[in-house]
């Protein structure tokens, strides 16, 4: 029988190696295939080893464990291997622990604590017994698993209860937002009815109308709570789209899904994690 496999991303080298002895005593079958310390390296070494567990760290330099589970997302070969089971390492935090334990998704705390890694291992046990080929349909095994994935990387972006006692704040009305030809010295306030889409760009958010192009610096994890989920959706890890805006919804010789906006000439690439947004259209 194959042993599992499994991929540590964790930017301490301290606890990257306590979590690995951890490991060793909590599930010796595993091997542990590769050991980096940032998203990007992690998405590299995953998707050249197709490991079946992924310890991501939330926060680690250049690309953070978010962004490089998203991108693991869409790039994944699943001809050659499934997608693998997820696990957030993080920092102790009353809130996202809570986040996380209502999300009914798993997590590792920083330091290490054995008996909850161990109920981890037990979780981890069980999935990769159930996604065996004879069970239900591949299709079915992908959509639970990127389901998994979605819960998770909520809770994980969240940091918080949803229920949490702040109010969420009235949806943005205006972007005030720089022309994206200028020099930065001129303010515009776009209306958020006439912006199309938004899509992050090294340091800057793109916003784009039917006819122009401003920039923002505001994070577009950041930007999302501001705006209204049920016109405001997110298609990829870079892209977030009004709804009013989408034209058609093409489906490529892949399976992949792309969008055409009203008076853009350009398609949007839907990532596999929101695919499931556009099934009943």
């Amino acid at each position: 029988m194959t042993r599992p496999t499994a991929l540590i991303a964790e930017d301490e080298q301290l606890l990257a190696q306590a979590l690995r002895a951890e490991l060793a005593q909590a599930w010796p079958e595993l091997d542990v295939v590769s050991m980096v310390g940032d998203g990007g390296s992690a998405v590299g070494a995953a998707l050249e080893r197709l490991p079946d567990v992924l310890f991501l760290d939330i926060r680690m330099p250049g690309q953070d464990g978010l962004s490089a589970a998203a991108e693991l997302a869409d790039s994944w070969p699943l001809e050659k291997a499934p997608l693998p089971q997820l696990v957030f390492v993080t920092a102790y935090d009353e809130y996202a622990v809570r986040a996380f334990e209502q999300q009914a998704v798993d997590y590792v705390l920083k330091p290490v604590q054995a008996e909850r890694l161990r109920k981890t291992v037990d979780r981890l046990k069980a999935a990769l017994a159930a996604r065996a080929p004879a069970r239900d349909s591949a299709n079915a095994a992908i959509e639970e698993t990127l389901a998994q994935w979605r819960r998770m990387l909520s809770a994980a972006g969240t940091g918080a209860l949803p229920s949490s006692p702040a109010a969420p704040p009235a949806p943005l009305k205006l972007i005030a937002a720089s022309d994206a030809g200028s020099a930065g010295s001129t303010v515009r306030m776009v209306p958020i009815d006439e912006v199309q889409y938004f899509e992050a760009a090294d340091k800057y958010v793109r916003v784009l109308t039917a006819s122009h192009e401003f920039l923002i610096r505001t994070p577009l994890k950041q930007l999302l709570p501001q705006l209204d989920p049920q016109t405001f959706w997110q298609v990829h890890r870079a892209v977030v789209v009004n709804t009013h805006a989408i034209e058609t919804v093409h489906r490529d010789e892949a399976g992949k899904l792309h969008l055409q906006l009203r008076g853009r000439a350009e398609r949007l690439a839907v990532s596999r994690l929101f695919a499931h947004l556009f099934r009943a259209m």
